[in-house]
Order: structure tokens, then sequence, then C-alpha cells
């Protein structure tokens, strides 16, 4: 029996060890391209470790085009977007579970509705708003439309849900008003689901593609996943820089995820508790 436990350990280790190359294999091709020259990097059959680490294609990067002002666009719309979302979501979850009034159900599963629907299919009826509104080519194009989700608000709505009824019934003798006890009780116990709610928003807005080259042409009001595009030429690219400018891009999600990855994971994990 021992034998057979660990045989099955063993197997359970090889699998995960194999995902974990699988997952960070390209990563790490990615950081030896951008070290390499172009060369190096067209080369076939392919050269794994460069000659020669070539630092100045991350200078270059910065000298190829706009490199920090499409970090800037991102960095502010990434915290407004995560700004809007914690609030907008968190006030909307708290009325889907905590308040009770007459179609609560209904008008959330009519609200859940929206997950269903390809994100595809509202870019052109949010781009007409957009327009209207003469937003096209501005950072606030950008924000509008990621400032909350259905998502989040069931996400938090799980999480709240799962908040004895004591707390509220107690504030309640208190004189606390609903906003009160929105903002003074639920959501300071509701900061695993906060933190989990807040790495979902960060990574879907610095990873955000389509949506910048639809609502903007300008270079100085793109962020960097569509900067980056404009490294990809037609008939020939320089995957040095590109990868160099694209592991620049990634940095700061590895380290946001790798500080917070206790609390995402235990934000998840408590929101599942309770329907």
């Amino acid at each position: 029996m021992d034998i057979v436990s660990k045989r099955r350990k063993l197997l359970i280790h090889a699998l995960l060890i194999l995902g974990a190359v699988v997952m960070v294999g390209p990563f790490l091709w990615m950081i030896l391209t951008s070290l390499k020259t172009l060369g190096e990097a067209s080369q076939v059959p392919p050269k794994i470790f460069p000659s020669v680490l070539q630092w100045s294609n991350y200078m270059e990067v910065f000298n190829s085009f706009p490199f920090a002002g499409f970090y800037w666009n991102t960095f502010i719309t990434t915290v407004a977007k995560t700004v809007g979302q914690l609030l907008l979501c968190s006030m909307a979850a708290y009325a889907f579970a905590r308040i009770k009034f007459p179609g609560r159900n209904f008008f959330f599963i009519l609200y859940l509705s929206v997950l269903m629907i390809p994100p595809q299919a509202f870019l052109i009826p949010q781009y007409q708003i957009i327009a209207n509104l003469g937003l096209l080519n501005t950072l606030s194009a950008l924000v509008l439309p990621g400032l909350f989700s259905a998502f989040g608000t069931f996400l938090l709505r799980q999480f709240f849900m799962t908040m004895p009824d004591e707390l509220e019934e107690a504030a309640k003798i208190d004189g606390c008003s609903h906003f009160q006890i929105y903002w003074r009780i639920m959501l300071p116990l509701a900061k695993p689901g906060l933190v989990a709610l807040s790495i979902f928003t960060i990574l879907w807005s610095w990873n955000d593609f389509l949506w910048p080259l639809i609502v903007n042409s300008s270079p100085e009001k793109m962020p960097l996943s569509a900067g980056l595009a404009s490294l990809q030429g037609q008939y020939s690219t320089n995957f040095p820089i590109l990868m160099a400018g694209t592991f620049l891009a990634s940095w700061p999600l590895i380290l946001i995820f790798i500080f917070f990855q206790k609390s995402f994971v235990e934000g998840i994990a408590l929101s599942g508790k309770k329907g």
C-alpha cells in the first residue's frame, strides 16, 4: 500500500512539474529572446541562450516609441477601473445580498445574464455611446466601460452572503443606516473578496487589447497592450525588442500576484461558500 501511495505521489508531482514547465517555459523563452540579437532570435534551429546579453534592447524599447507614455496611460486607466469596480460592484453586491426588496432575485438573475453574452457583442453599442459623448481618443473612453461588471458584483455578493446576520442586526439597533452598515462593517470584513476582485480587475485592465484599438487611434492615448502591437511589423518584426517590451509590461502583474496570492486565493475560496 505504501509503494502504491508513493508511486501515486510521484506521478502527481511529475504531472505538476510538467504543468509548471509548460506554463513557465514561454515566459523564460521571452526573457531569453529579449537578450538576444535579431539574428540569434531568427536563427533556425532556434538558439536557446544568447552569446552576449543584449541589455541595450530594453533601452531601445523606450527609444523606439513612447513606452513611458504607454505605461502611464495603463497605470491611470487600471487604477481608475479598479477603484470604480471596488466601489460600484461592492455597493450593488451589498444591495443584492443584504437588502430585501421586491424582485431582488429576478433583477439579480437579469443582471447576471450579461455574463452569458460575448463581450464582442457590446463593442458596437459601447463605441456609439463613447462617440456620442465625444470621448474618442481619450483616456475616459478606456475607463468608462470598465467601471463596473456583473462578475465583480456576483463575486462580492457571494462574499457578503457569508457574513452573519447578527452583525447587521446589532448595527441597526445602534441606529446605523444601510450605507453605514455597508461602509463601516461589511466592507472592512470583505477585504479578501475585495483583494480578489482587485487582482482580477488589474489583470483584465492591464491586458485589455481590443477596446483601446477601437476607441483610440492616437499613440499618446494608447495603453501598453495596444502600444506593443505597434512593434509587430507586417513583414518583419524585431523580436528581441518586442520581447523586451513585453517583459517590461508583464513584471508589475507578476509582482502583484506574488505579493497578494494568499489573499487572492482566500477571497475566491470564501466567495463560494454560500449561494
